[in-house]
């Protein structure tokens, strides 16, 4: 993100007020813009110079060009470590990157091994999401990751393939009922999955904890400003476990509420266009018409989802471990990067 670039003058956190939901929405819609995924190189240099050279003071006052160049920086970019994000792994990709796996994983009428082999690759492309989203102050080895992998492959494949062999077997449930609840497994092993493999990727920030920093009022931004210094100069106040259980937590309900509505709604509309004549005559454009029903929600859902918290996020000081009590900036606050 832009705060990672040299510049002793910070930009503007946002256009829009991230202290209320829609202009979170709003806010991570910018960062969810498939459209900054052209940029390229190139583009992402040139709009490095630009939020560079506001950060030195040698551009005055925000621009369309600028809030752009932001946008492009705060998409690409990784907040913690500064190095550009791998382009199908980065947010703005994110809709892209499940379109194929999320259609594979809700065709009608998969047998055990599609099942499994569909969620191996949704488990190793969200492995792959989560660990170059996350948090970056208390890194994960690779056995770590490793370790987390399989252990989420075997949830997500476990509940998929049980739950397969037991909607058929419930008795007192009508066909249409089976039907439709058959149609909603994919959603439950990748709901299931997702909160376990947050959990396991993540685990270590939860031992170690995460660096947090104090909340700087006007007047402190001031005074790192006369002393030729960024707020991104400011030292960590220490590694709380609490912050990383909050983040951790946060980040696997948003990961919930995105997989929800893409699970759910185009698999029960596409069963019931399923029934319709016209689609019982074309069985060819069910493909098309299921990848533009997942396409679409998904394009709709993400910046609702991930804005259901903020990503750097605030809490009271005295509300974390003991040694961080009265350490608090502004308000007593501190602040810390919660990762995607």
């Amino acid at each position: 993100m832009s705060a990672s670039l040299p510049g002793n003058r910070e930009l503007p956190e946002s256009q829009y007020d991230l202290t209320t939901y829609w202009g979170r929405v709003r806010q991570t819609a910018t960062l969810t813009d498939p459209s900054t995924l052209f940029a390229g190189k190139h583009g992402l240099e040139q709009a490095k110079k630009l939020v560079v050279a506001y950060k030195r003071g040698e551009i005055k006052d925000m621009t369309p060009e600028l809030w752009k160049a932001k946008q492009v920086v705060d998409s690409t970019v990784h907040p913690d470590t500064g190095e550009t994000v791998f382009l199908p792994f980065r947010m703005s990709c994110f809709v892209f990157s499940n379109l194929i796996v999320t259609a594979g994983m809700l065709t009608p009428g998969l047998k055990t091994t599609g099942t499994v082999l569909w969620q191996v690759a949704n488990q190793s492309l969200n492995v792959a999401i989560n660990s170059a989203n996350a948090n970056k102050s208390t890194p994960l080895s690779y056995s770590k990751i490793a370790q987390s992998y399989f252990l989420a492959v075997g949830a997500s494949c476990s509940v998929a393939v049980g739950l397969n062999a037991l909607v058929p077997r419930l008795k007192r449930v009508s066909p249409s009922t089976k039907l439709v609840l058959g149609r909603l497994v994919p959603f439950a092993a990748v709901a299931s999955a997702n909160i376990v493999n947050v959990f396991l990727m993540r685990g270590e920030e939860i031992r170690t904890g995460i660096d947090v920093y104090p909340v700087l009022s006007d007047a402190d931004k001031a005074q790192l400003a006369k002393e030729g210094k960024a707020e991104s100069d400011v030292p960590s106040l220490g590694k709380s476990r609490k912050a990383a259980t909050l983040a951790v937590g946060e980040t696997a309900a948003s990961r919930v509420f995105n997989s929800t509505p893409i699970m759910v709604v185009p698999p029960l509309i596409l069963m019931r266009l399923q029934r319709t004549e016209w689609l019982r005559k074309n069985p060819r454009y069910t493909l098309p018409i299921n990848l533009g029903l997942i396409l679409g929600m998904s394009y709709v859902v993400l910046p609702f989802a991930l804005a259901a918290f903020p990503q750097r996020q605030r809490i009271s000081a005295d509300s974390l471990e003991e040694e961080f009590r009265g350490r608090g900036g502004d308000g007593g606050m501190v602040v810390f990067n919660r990762g995607i």
